[in-house]
């Protein structure tokens, strides 16, 4: 059996250079001396934002002056953080490729992106703020009402939490945790698996929302074993990265199974599921991923979304992006042999 393999870099979202200033967000009168000279990211209801590409090929979000949303801050505008005496928000704007008209501060040369288009791109100053500003925007708008008592909730503490305004109850933002889990066999083959929706080709690791009162190694067994079947041991963790779609944290594992034991695919879940050999990965690796293979290209005015082009025999094994977890934990593990 090979030796434990490890991610040799941290996950694309996982990166931030942004110092989150968690300590002055209860200071009204501090946070709001901060919005004349501060930086605004633009984020629309798609979780888009324009996007500027650097010399050395990274993209990086297009900040603008916090004077274009006016002298004072916001409804809904979110305290970011702060880096090299610059602070940063996030402002939810109209969707981009309604606003392109006279008048709507949306100029047709702007680039606009989402993280599961350019995430992977992002320089890791721009990751960090996109991820929290498209993770705490998506909150506002979905924690609009108490859980309590059902009354409206008004934004405190710089967009980092909600008051309740019955009875003064505070909530915060949620992050639900779901594994991620790279099965090998100890040896020179891995586990993949395909859901139903996936367009032909595409495959991934195994992953699964954690369950109230389970731990996380406890998640990893059983969903390997519903999934497709097998059972799993030497269950090791090898990192983690926010998934804001709209508020997850993928928590990410390797383990190992034989590959003798037949695969059992969850009905509606999981469509096919396969082992496959170091050489097979680096391959499908080399090849590119789910957006370079099947056409991620510019759309509207904005340059936003893209066509898939029709799916090949060539693109029998179609690997995730640069953006997800699960694209490193592939990586380094087609490399540790």
């Amino acid at each position: 059996m090979r030796a434990a393999f490890h991610l040799d870099t941290l996950p694309r979202l996982s990166r931030s250079t942004v110092d989150r200033r968690e300590q002055v967000r209860d200071d009204p009168e501090h946070v709001t001396s901060t919005w004349p000279l501060a930086r605004v990211v633009r984020v629309d209801p798609q979780g888009r934002t324009p996007v500027e590409e650097q010399p050395d090929g990274s993209l990086r979000v297009a900040d603008v002056p916090s004077r274009e949303f006016g002298t004072s801050i916001p409804d809904g505008a979110v305290l970011l953080g702060e880096e090299d005496g610059t602070v940063y928000w996030g402002v939810r704007v109209p969707d981009a490729d309604a606003s392109n008209d006279a008048g709507s501060g949306f100029s047709s040369t702007e680039l606009w992106r989402d993280l599961r288009v350019s995430g992977g791109d992002l320089d890791a100053h721009s990751a960090g703020l996109l991820t929290t500003a498209v993770a705490l925007l998506s909150w506002q708008e979905r924690a609009r009402f108490c859980t309590r008592d059902g009354s409206p909730m008004r934004a405190i503490k710089a967009g980092w939490a909600q008051l309740c305004e019955a009875n003064d109850h505070e909530e915060y933002p949620r992050t639900d945790p779901s594994m991620i889990c790279l099965v090998h066999d100890g040896a020179d083959r891995v586990l993949l698996a395909r859901q139903p929706i996936w367009p032909a080709g595409r495959y991934s690791v195994l992953a699964g929302f954690v369950e109230a009162g389970e731990s996380l190694e406890a998640c990893v067994a059983r969903e390997c074993a519903e999934e497709v079947g097998v059972t799993v041991s030497t269950i090791t963790y090898l990192g983690s990265q926010p998934w804001p779609f709209p508020r997850s944290l993928m928590i990410g594992f390797s383990a190992v199974a034989d590959p003798e034991q037949p695969l059992r695919l969850q009905e509606g879940e999981i469509e096919n599921a396969r082992w496959v050999t170091r050489d097979e990965l680096r391959a499908a690796l080399e090849a590119g991923d789910w957006m370079t293979r099947e056409g991620e290209g510019p759309r509207g005015a904005h340059g936003v979304g893209g066509t898939a082009f029709e799916a090949g025999e060539d693109r029998e094994l179609i690997l995730p992006g640069g953006v997800s977890i699960a694209r490193a934990m592939l990586e380094a593990w087609a490399a540790a042999g």
